[in-house]
């Protein structure tokens, strides 16, 4: 019998002009983008701590550190399958992943499907396990006043 964990992962960043939006592995045109030390993506920095958390693994800032140069502008497709590989040195491959962004704009419904493509594509799993949701925050809070953007994730991880 298989044993399964839950893991849950949040993450939050900075909206600005003059950057690239990257949500779930795929570039969205928008008139501004998330600030951070990698692309910023913030999809998929919330399903690698979920990850890493079902795996009690800690966090993705002490596998990939904020203050490491290697980690600089990296396109976050390589932290998830890097975060893949690391639960996988435990045993555990990826059951599952549910995760919901939180953003005012762009509407990210339309991009969704691909979202679902990419990730499951980097994490080895089928499409239909990968479900992303897509929500507002009805113009509260810095979602509301489009400062930033956050997003939740849950994965289940199996380990035989």
């Amino acid at each position: 019998m298989a044993k399964i964990r839950v893991g849950f992962g949040y993450d939050v960043h900075r909206l600005a002009e003059g950057r690239e939006l990257w949500l779930g592995g795929i570039r969205l045109e928008h008139s501004m983008g998330l600030v951070g030390h990698s692309d910023a993506d913030v999809l998929i920095h919330a399903i690698c701590d979920a990850l890493l958390g079902a795996a009690s693994m800690r966090d993705i800032g002490f596998h990939f550190p904020d203050t490491a140069g290697e980690y600089a502008g990296i396109d976050s497709k390589i932290l998830l399958k890097r975060t893949v590989e690391l639960i996988g040195s435990k045993g555990y491959r990826v059951g599952n992943v549910d995760a919901t962004v939180c953003a005012e704009r762009p509407k990210l419904n339309p991009s969704i499907p691909l979202m679902q493509q990419t990730l499951a594509a980097v994490m080895g799993i089928a499409e239909e396990d990968v479900s992303i949701k897509a929500t507002t925050t009805e113009r509260l809070g810095f979602t509301g006043r489009e400062e930033g953007i956050s997003a939740y994730a849950v994965a289940l991880v199996e380990r035989d």
